[in-house]
C-alpha cells in the first residue's frame, strides 16, 4: 500500500533507531553506575520504601514484583547489554516482530527504572526517552520499508518538544520577551559545559539575537515540520542546528542529543543528495499494517492531554498524562535566573569544632566547584546528583527528601555515594562533621581569568545546612548505611541542625527559577505532593 510505505526514508529510519539506541545505552549505563547511593536498598532515597507506600498501578514495572539491588543492576546491565545489540544492527538481522519485541523490552525496562526513580528521575527527558522508544518499536527493520504513519508521529512528537518549550517561554519569563535571557542563561543553567564562559562573554546584540533565533525555531519552524516534503525536511535541519548550538554551549543530558535524532525522522534523505531506498523492499504484512494503525490512532487519542496543555494560559512542562510515558507534553527554561547560587559541601575531621577547624570541600563532577576549574563536557551522560545540587542552591525545598540522607553517607564514607563525587577529601576516614554553605557564583570577566586562571568567582552568602555528625542525624531518623554504625555521642561544640528543614536561601530579588524538564520534586508515578 504507497499510503504506508515511505521507502525513501530508509536511511533516516536507521539514524534514528541505531542512534535512539545508543541513548537508551546511556541511559541503562547511568542507571547502572548512580542508582546504589540514589535509590538502592540503602540509598538516599530507597526503592523499597517506595514501592511499599505507592501501588503497582500508579507505578508500573518490574520492582513492584521484586527487588533487590543486584536485580536493579540486571535489569540496567542487561538494557545495556540489549541497546547495544540493537545499535550495532541487531533489530535489522531479525524477523519484523523480533525487531518490535527488542523495542518493546528496552522501554518495558527503562519504564521500570523510571518509574521508582522518584526525584532522580524526574526529568521529562526521561518521558522522551521512552516516547520515542514506543515509536521506533513500529519503524519496522530491513525487511519492510519505514511506515509513513510512525514517521508522521516522530514529526508530531519533535513538534510538541520544540513548540511547546517556546510556548512555555512566550508565556513565561519577561527576558524572553524583551530578548535579555541570554545575558544570563550561560552563566545560571544547571551544568555548563567548557564552552559556556564563552558563550556569557557573546556581546549582548548576539545573545538579543540568540533569543530572537530561538523563538523562531520553536514558534514558527515546528509548523513546518507538519507541512510536505521538502519544508518538513528544511525544519528538521534548522532544528537540528539549533540543538547543536545549544549542545556546545552546556550539558542537559540526553535532552538535546535526543531531540536532534527524532528530528532525522523528517528529513528525506534525497532531498539534501543522500541515497535513496538501496533495494526493492516487500509489502509490509496485514498484521503490522493493523498494528501500526492501531499505533497511530492510539498516539491521536492520546495526544488530546498535550494539546489541550498547549492551548491552555496555565500551561506546564514536562507533564506524563499517563503511568506509561506515553503522548506527554514538554517545554524548557519557562524562566531564567539571574543569579547562580551554589551549595559548597565541606566536612572536618576534627572531634572538637571550634574557630579554627579546618574544612575540606568536596568536589562534584559536573557541578561547579573549584572555581579554577574548567566545566567540563558530560552530556549525553546524566550526573543525577550534579542537577539535584543545582536545585538544593535555588531552594531547600527541592532538597528536602534527599539532601540530610546524602549527607549521612558522606559522614559514613559509603563508597557508592563518593563514586558519585569527583573529589573525596577524606580518603582514609570518613570525616566527623559536615556543613553546607551557600554561594553565590558568576563567571569571571576577561582580565580576572588571565590574571588568576579562575573562571569563576565565588562569594559566601550564608550558611546552608550547620555542621552535622552522625549522632544527630541518627536522632532525626538519617541512618548510615549497614557497616558503619553512628558513634555513641556527639562531638562537642557542635552547633544543633535545622532538622526540620534546610535554610532557606536568602538571594537577591530574581524571577522564579527555571528548571529545563520541570521542577522535580513530584515524581509521576509517585504520591502526590
Amino acid at each position: 500500500m504507497d499510503w504506508f510505505a515511505a521507502p525513501d526514508y530508509w536511511l533516516s529510519r536507521l539514524l534514528v533507531q541505531r542512534l535512539l539506541a545508543g541513548l537508551y545505552l546511556i541511559g541503562f549505563l547511568a542507571a547502572a553506575a548512580q542508582f546504589r547511593a540514589l535509590i538502592g536498598t540503602h540509598g538516599m532515597l530507597p526503592v523499597p520504601r517506595f514501592t511499599a507506600r505507592v501501588p503497582f498501578r500508579r507505578a508500573p514495572g518490574l520492582f513492584h514484583l521484586h527487588y533487590s539491588d543486584r536485580f536493579f543492576a540486571t535489569v540496567a546491565l542487561t538494557g545495556a547489554a540489549l541497546a547495544a545489540a540493537v545499535a550495532a544492527g541487531l533489530g535489522d538481522e531479525v524477523p519484523l516482530w523480533a525487531s518490535i519485541l527488542l523495542w518493546a523490552v528496552l522501554w518495558a525496562l527503562y519504564l521500570s527504572i523510571v518509574n521508582v526513580g522518584q526525584t532522580w528521575y524526574s526529568f521529562g527527558w526521561e518521558s522522551l526517552l521512552l516516547e520515542a522508544g514506543s515509536l521506533a518499536a513500529f519503524l519496522g527493520n530491513a525487511d519492510t520499508a519505514p511506515p509513513t504513519p510512525v514517521l508522521w508521529l516522530m514529526r508530531w512528537l519533535v513538534f510538541r518538544v520544540e513548540f511547546g518549550a517556546g510556548l512555555i517561554k512566550l508565556r513565561g519569563d519577561s527576558c524572553w520577551r524583551d530578548l535579555t535571557c541570554l545575558r544570563y542563561h550561560h552563566e545560571t543553567q544547571p551544568m555548563p559545559g567548557p564552552l559556556s564562559w564563552f558563550f556569557h562573554h557573546l556581546p549582548d546584540p548576539l545573545h538579543r539575537v540568540e533569543a530572537a533565533a530561538n523563538h523562531v525555531v520553536q514558534l514558527l519552524v515546528p509548523i513546518g515540520l507538519l507541512l510536505p516534503q521538502p519544508v518538513a525536511s528544511y525544519a528538521a535541519c534548522a532544528v537540528i542546528a539549533t540543538q547543536l548550538w545549544l549542545i556546545a554551549s552546556g550539558n542537559f543530558a540526553w535532552l538535546n542529543w535526543l531531540t536532534v535524532v527524532l528530528a532525522l525522522a523528517a528529513v528525506e534523505p534525497g532531498r539534501l543528495g543522500l541515497p535513496g531506498h538501496v533495494r526493492n523492499l516487500p509489502g509490509a504484512p496485514v498484521w503490522y499494517q493493523a498494528l501500526v494503525a492501531a499505533v497511530t490512532a492510539a498516539v491521536l487519542v492520546l495526544s488530546y492531554w498535550p494539546v489541550r496543555n498547549l492551548l491552555s494560559r496555565g500551561q506546564v512542562m514536562n507533564r506524563s498524562f499517563n503511568r506509561l510515558h506515553l503522548v506527554n507534553t514538554y517545554g524548557a527554561f519557562g524562566s531564567v535566573n539571574r543569579l547562580r547560587q551554589e551549595v559548597v559541601i565541606e566536612g572536618t575531621d576534627e572531634a572538637v569544632l571550634t574557630p579554627h577547624t579546618v574544612w575540606r570541600e568536596y568536589g562534584f563532577k559536573g557541578k561547579p566547584g573549584d572555581v579554577r576549574r574548567l566545566p567540563r563536557q558530560y552530556a549525553p551522560y546524566h550526573l543525577r546528583l550534579d542537577w539535584l545540587m543545582w536545585f538544593a542552591g535555588i531552594s531547600p525545598a527541592y532538597a528536602r527528601p534527599w539532601f540530610l540522607p546524602f549527607v549521612t553517607r558522606l559522614l559514613a564514607g559509603d563508597r557508592a555515594t563518593l563514586r558519585l563525587l569527583r573529589h573525596n577529601p577524606f580518603p582514609d576516614a570518613p570525616p566527623t562533621h559536615v556543613r553546607a554553605t551557600l554561594h553565590l557564583y558568576r563567571f569571571t570577566r576577561w582580565r580576572e581569568l588571565r590574571e588568576t586562571g579562575a573562571w569563576w568567582h565565588r562569594t559566601a552568602l550564608h550558611e546552608y545546612l550547620a555542621p552535622v555528625d552522625l549522632p544527630t542525624l541518627a536522632r532525626a531518623g538519617h541512618h548510615p548505611p549497614p557497616g558503619r554504625p553512628p558513634p555513641d555521642s556527639p562531638a562537642r561544640g557542635l552547633r544543633a541542625v535545622p532538622l526540620d528543614g534546610l535554610r532557606r536561601p536568602r538571594p537577591p530579588r530574581t524571577e522564579h527559577p527555571g528548571h529545563p524538564s520541570g521542577p522535580p520534586p513530584h515524581h509521576p508515578g509517585g504520591p502526590p505532593e
